[in-house]
């Protein structure tokens, strides 16, 4: 199941998508099967649950073509946004497959096991959804794009093991982990020891630099995640290409790590990482009029114009 949030007519509302249609779920909801007529979900993390899912596909099953029908509408004729826009937490985690390590002149790890994932957080205002446009920054000058595939934690977790941390992933969906490569500092300023990774670091957190999207596909449909071809194109041109099983870390790693921290909430994201070929290994990188398009299998794609802020 594809869950989407959109806005049409002057009104918010999520819907299911199938194919090129959508069905308005909010407008639906009095009429579906069991709904009882009780208030209409407002946000996609109200269902993205393992009960919240089984009694949506329970619903949606029992109810009548015509009800069903009546609330369906192009999908051309509505404005995605993103999925989870107040998200929680939207973990990322950098440098997890072993080509976009060497391709920035570093060594890639021999054995995760005896090492640990990099995670860092991005704050809600980076998140844009399909179709808004990607702000340069006044100071930007180097910006750059990464493809990653998102996990949705649908489950409260804490100290999850392994072999059961993608039972608390209930869906998948895309994230652009847009990075400005040489954040712009004092001209003079002293050199301090973690200069560089707090620059690197501070590049993550500009508004508007987590695209996400373009909907949440539910696991059930995505029972691998270590299966999937994942992709970017800047104006048409392939930039990146490669598959999530070229992950060092898999999902179901990360997300045990990352509950062995903190506690992991429905609505909580985590972005896995990107594949090779950013700008940044050769010197090539985002300015206005471009537009990006992120390719993940199974999901979908999510696509964003570059505009100058």
């Amino acid at each position: 199941m594809k869950l989407a949030a959109f806005s049409s007519d002057g009104r918010n509302g999520i819907g299911v998508v199938t194919g090129e249609e959508i069905l308005d779920l909010t407008a639906a909801w009095p009429a579906l099967a069991g709904a009882g007529g009780g208030r209409a979900p407002e946000s996609i993390i109200e269902v993205l649950n393992p009960d919240g899912l089984a009694a949506l596909s329970a619903r949606l099953s029992h109810s009548s073509d015509d009800a069903i029908r009546r609330h369906v509408r192009p999908l051309d004729r509505v404005q995605l946004h993103a999925p989870l826009p107040q998200t929680g937490k939207l973990l990322c985690v950098a440098s997890n497959y072993a080509a976009h390590i060497t391709e920035a002149g570093r060594e890639a790890p021999v054995d995760r096991h005896k090492i640990t994932p990099w995670l860092f957080l991005k704050p809600a205002t980076s998140i844009i959804g399909p179709g808004e446009p990607i702000p340069l920054p006044r100071m930007g000058q180097a910006i750059d794009w990464e493809v990653e595939l998102a996990a949705v934690i649908g489950r409260r977790g804490r100290y999850v093991p392994v072999e059961r941390a993608l039972d608390i992933v209930s869906g998948y969906t895309i994230v652009n982990d847009i990075s400005e490569r040489r954040f712009k500092v004092p001209e003079g300023r002293p050199k301090r020891d973690f200069d560089a990774f707090f620059d690197w670091l501070h590049g993550k957190w500009f508004d508007g630099f987590a695209p996400m999207g373009p909907w949440v596909v539910t696991a059930d449909e995505i029972p691998d995640p270590q299966g999937l071809a994942i992709e970017l194109r800047v104006d048409g041109r392939v930039r990146q290409q490669g598959s999530t099983g070229e992950m060092i870390y898999p999902v179901a790693e990360l997300v045990a790590f990352a509950s062995s921290i903190m506690t992991l909430l429905p609505g909580d994201v985590i972005a896995t990482g990107t594949p090779h070929g950013v700008g940044a290994a050769t010197g090539e990188f985002l300015k206005p009029g471009a537009t990006v398009e992120c390719r993940v299998e199974r999901i979908g794609t999510l696509v964003n114009p570059v505009v100058a802020e």
